[in-house]
């Protein structure tokens, strides 16, 4: 682990990616204890104001103070997304391993059924199963979790497969271990590496995604401080207070590129190709 670290640290793209990454943590972390605001409350007499020292980030519609907000609003977020990203891991991960395991009409029922899920568009699936479940964030995390979970399957299933006909599966079938345990004991830590590789990638989309639901009204409800329903409260008041929409919106797309750059960066130290 310290080796991929260092690794890690001596590319570029993931020495900036560890560090937007820690940077947000410590907003999730301590975002709420560094806010000097209450983030919801609100002040009639300080609208609108502009970027100062009192009001790093200024002030939206309703008085409230926008630093405060976005250092609360990293919590709901990243850790929602991260929650979707790392559900839909789980899930794709085994499914993906035991069609890989299984195969016959087993395998051949999976795909068709990923195959059928990913042709419709990530967002409007997720649209899809929101307004269907109803407007939350928790339902914004299972709409996410479910459109990412056939992409999972696919890497996961794609990486199993050669992991199938390796000797160490076979000298487990031949000590007539369960099906089971070779998925889950077998074959799913030795696959990890793509997959975890693949799954900090998804973050960045989860975040996008989660955002996207919550501007449009279908994720984060007022008065939570959620950045894309920061984004959407301050669109009406662009050209009276443009700081409102444009700091939030940066938060969303620095943390998305933080994550994105991670993974490009464990992508290249994980593969022995590089070494």
């Amino acid at each position: 682990m310290p080796d991929i670290l260092k690794r890690l640290l001596r590319s570029p793209q993931g020495a900036v990616g560890v560090l937007i990454i820690l940077l947000s943590l410590l907003m999730v972390v301590g975002g709420a204890h560094v806010a000097p605001f209450d983030p919801e409350s609100i002040s009639i007499l300080t609208r609108y104001k502009p970027p100062s020292a009192e009001h790093w980030f200024g002030t939206d519609q309703m008085g409230r103070d926008i630093f405060s907000r976005v250092m609360v609003g990293a919590r709901s977020t990243i850790v929602l997304s991260l929650l979707a990203t790392a559900l839909a891991m789980v899930i794709g991960s085994v499914l993906g391993t035991a069609s890989a395991y299984l195969g016959g009409k087993f395998d051949e029922f999976m795909m068709r059924t990923m195959d059928a899920v990913m042709a419709i568009p990530s967002l409007l699936f997720a649209l899809l199963i929101v307004s269907t479940l109803g407007q939350s964030s928790m339902n914004a995390v299972l709409a996410i979790t479910i459109a990412f979970v056939p992409g999972m399957v696919r890497i996961s299933r794609s990486v199993a497969l050669a992991a199938r006909q390796q000797d160490y599966i076979n000298a487990a079938i031949a000590r007539g271990e369960a099906g089971h345990y070779i998925i889950l004991r077998e074959m799913l830590p030795n696959i990890l590496a793509p997959i975890i590789v693949e799954a900090t990638i998804r973050v960045a989309f989860a975040i996008m995604l989660f955002a996207t639901l919550s501007f449009l009204g279908l994720g984060a409800q007022p008065p939570e401080p959620e950045w894309g329903l920061m984004v959407s409260e301050a669109r009406t008041y662009f050209f009276t207070a443009p700081w409102m929409m444009m700091i939030p919106g940066l938060a969303i797309a620095l943390v998305a590129i933080g994550f994105n750059l991670l993974g490009d960066g464990l992508r290249d130290v994980l593969n022995p190709r590089s070494h």
